[in-house]
């Protein structure tokens, strides 16, 4: 693989680390994409373990995040209905206002959707902070699955160069 095309895949790996983060689209599979591209264009040894690597890191946190949230949300008793009242506000929002509307929305559609459910403004705010932590877990679960595989290709190149 040429520099050039080499620089081009890290553009790609950061774009994908910035979506691991911002949650806007999806970050994991972008950088699994990247590394994928690299590794079978450097083929061998490196080139297939680094995409094995990555493609197991990027997967398993897909898988984790999932588990680790739903079970986190279950525990505190927050259904899915709620985290679909939130989903939906957030693209709303996304649309309205710049920048923020995603977050804004979700919080504002988890909260009104636990208010309508539970009746009370401190229960309905709990089980929102409950919702926002697991979402946070998420990123962070994301993010470190696309670190491994940034990691990967980055070892990668070291040893294939």
């Amino acid at each position: 693989m040429t520099p050039l095309a080499e620089v081009v895949v890290g553009l790609v790996v950061v774009v994908g680390l910035v979506g691991a983060v911002v949650q806007v689209y999806p970050g994991g599979l972008i950088v699994l994409g990247a590394v994928a591209v690299w590794g079978v264009v450097t083929g061998g040894p490196v080139g297939w373990t680094v995409l094995t690597v990555a493609a197991l890191a990027v997967l398993g946190s897909a898988v984790a995040k999932y588990l680790l949230a739903g079970r986190y949300l279950t525990r505190a008793g927050v259904p899915g209905r709620s985290l679909l009242a939130g989903a939906v506000l957030g693209v709303v929002g996304f649309f309205v206002v710049p920048v923020v509307g995603l977050a804004l929305g979700f919080v504002l559609g988890v909260y009104l959707a636990e208010l309508a459910r539970r009746h009370e403004q401190g229960a309905a705010w709990r089980a929102t902070v409950v919702a926002m932590k697991a979402t946070g877990l998420t990123i962070l679960i994301e993010l470190a699955g696309a670190l491994v595989a940034t990691g990967a290709w980055v070892i990668g190149l070291f040893l294939a160069g």
